[in-house]
């Protein structure tokens, strides 16, 4: 990611899940920061400029429409995989610690946070995206693929496949955020607007009903117990 300070809002709250979606609903998300004061503190972020996915800038090249061909896509089936699998301290710029796999858990039971897999025709995990979804927002907070060659583009396969389920109904004004636009993501057609412009994009997202693919209602954020079990698919 490329932060700076005018992208840091706010220290401290917690990652309840009220907290959460309250947060989202006005443009923040939240990151830890270490040593900040000599102690890890919890921080929120609001970047600008900040990073989105215009769905008809996608950029798929022939070899990842290939990629495209290898894997089946699922949803909902191994969130908590793909969280552990983002988490992976042994990754550059790792930053989501157990609170931050807790809460987005919570999040997840409720009905409020998704995971995109890709999978091997013999079964494996082979990467995937986890975020938020409130609306027609959906916010991503990371992605994954296995080291090995035959998790090769899974994470891009994962995003190709969210990008289809979020304008499957054909609905104007979705938004994906992702936070940044790191060199990576601007590869893959992300593009960076203003703080204002994002904040306005929201509201307007915000007004419309979940896409298809999450369009169960979700539970109150104030609710506890598990959520009922649905299990979801869908093929790219």
């Amino acid at each position: 990611m490329n932060a700076d300070c005018d992208d840091l809002v706010g220290l401290g709250a917690d990652l309840e899940p009220g907290t959460l979606l309250a947060a989202y609903r006005c443009g923040l998300f939240p990151m830890p920061v270490d040593r900040l004061f000599g102690r890890s503190s919890l921080a929120w972020w609001s970047p600008d400029p900040r990073g989105v996915l215009p769905f008809n800038a996608l950029r798929i090249t022939r070899s990842l429409r290939q990629a495209c061909k290898r894997f089946e896509i699922r949803v909902d089936t191994a969130f908590d995989a793909v969280v552990e699998a983002c988490a992976d301290p042994s990754r550059p710029g790792a930053w989501i610690t157990d609170e931050i796999r807790t809460a987005y858990g919570r999040l997840h039971r409720l009905g409020w946070a998704h995971s995109v897999e890709a999978w091997t025709p013999d079964g494996r995990l082979a990467g995937g995206l986890y975020g938020v979804a409130i609306g027609g927002l959906f916010a991503g907070e990371s992605m994954f693929h296995a080291r090995e060659r035959w998790g090769r583009d899974a994470s891009k396969v994962a995003l190709v496949a969210l990008v289809e389920m979020l304008k499957a109904d054909g609905a104007a004004g979705r938004l994906l955020d992702v936070q940044w636009g790191t060199p990576h993501l601007r590869r893959l057609g992300v593009v960076e607007i203003s703080r204002e412009e994002y904040l306005s994009r929201l509201r307007a997202a915000l007004r419309l009903d979940l896409p298809a693919v999450f369009g169960h209602t979700p539970r109150s954020a104030h609710s506890s117990g598990p959520s009922a079990g649905i299990r979801r698919e869908s093929s790219a």
